[in-house]
This record gives structure tokens, sequence and C-alpha cells, in this order.
């Protein structure tokens, strides 16, 4: 237990200093091994009343396996940005290009109690209102399609067993700007429960 407390919590040594990060939890592993890995650090700050998203990537390597560990507090529209920023530099750099090399985020399993990853490597982020119709994680954790609420439930059931493949393919994901990054890990790993690959790739934070 004193060992998971530490995941959740995750304390760092960095350049000397102790600094923490906590992570976003969630009740089950979607990837629970990861070799041959560089950690990437996104911290929670404050400075007056503004918030800011801090990165410490000192010790990443091109060439491996990335693990951003981003604090849960922060909101998409902080945290997003900087992510993007990691994919860009790492997906130009082909001196280095690894292709086997992917890119996860850690948070802490509370039923296994262990840390664990869910990766991200294709995802393309847009700041943007997509177009098209759409699967909106909303800031006040309700998902919307066309302004009606489903339930987490009914809406798996609608994209695995109701609605045509060639249909339910076709959605796009939107994430709320001001969602925390705990609410979107969350998300995600409800994203990944689905039966379905959806023929977009990008994801709308707006």
């Amino acid at each position: 237990m004193k060992y998971f407390t530490l995941i959740v919590l995750l304390s760092l040594f960095s350049c000397g200093n102790k600094e923490d990060i906590l992570l976003p939890k969630a009740s089950t592993t979607i990837v629970k091994n990861v070799a041959d890995l560089s950690p990437i650090y996104i911290f929670f700050r404050t400075k007056g009343k503004d918030t800011l998203a801090e990165v410490n990537r000192k010790n990443s390597i091109i060439s491996t396996n990335w693990i951003l560990n981003v604090d849960k507090r922060l909101p998409l529209r902080l945290a997003i940005p900087e992510i993007m920023k990691l994919q860009q530099k790492k997906r130009e750099d082909k001196a280095h290009k690894n292709e086997k090399a992917e890119n996860y985020y850690s948070y802490a399993d509370t039923i296994g109690k262990n840390l664990a990853f869910i990766p991200f490597t294709n995802v393309y982020y847009k700041l943007e209102k997509p177009i098209g119709t759409i699967i909106f994680f909303n800031k006040n954790n309700e998902i919307l399609i066309e302004n009606q609420v489903f339930k987490k439930e009914k809406l798996k059931d609608l994209i695995n067993n109701v609605l045509p493949k060639d249909v339910a393919t076709t959605f796009l994901f939107r994430f709320d700007k001001d969602l925390s990054f705990e609410s979107y890990i969350q998300n995600k790993i409800f994203i990944e429960s689905l039966k379905v690959e959806m023929k977009s790739n990008q994801e709308f934070i707006y």
C-alpha cells in the first residue's frame, strides 16, 4: 500500500530537487509494462492566480518509448498544447527516429494497485471545434451526442451493438478544454473499451 501511495503522489527527484506530481487514477490497466522508456513530467504550477503547466523532458531520448507523467489537476487547455509540442518534436526528428517507439500517458490503477499506461502515439490533437458527428466529453463529466446526454454503458451499447460499423466509426471525439487531465484519462480508457476503430485519429480540444 505504501508503494501504491508513492505511485499516486509520484514524488520525483529532479536535479536534486524533490517535486510531486498527482497522477490520474482509474480502475483498470490498459498497459502494465513498458521497457526502454524515457520519462517526461508535466507539473501543475501556480503563479499568483494563474495555473501553469511546466514541462521537464531533460531525460527524454527520441528513440525510446516516452512516458508522459501529467499532473491530474491540469486542465486540457494547458496540458495539451505542451503535449503537442512534444509530439511534434519526436515526429520531426528523423535522425533518431525509431518506428517502434511509442508514447504513453501514465496513471495509477486503483484496483490493481499498480502504475499503468495508455498509448497515444497516433493521436493528433486539434485545438478547434470539430465538424461532424461528435461524441463530446464536457467539463461536468457528461457525454453528449447532439446535445443528448448518454451514460457510458448506453453509449457503449450504441457504438458496439446498435449502429452499423460504417456509421459508428465516423464519430469524432471532442473534449472540453477545461476538463481535468484525470477525467481525460478516464474517458480515454472508456474509449479503449469500445470495440470499433474510429476512422479519424484526431481528438479535438475546444
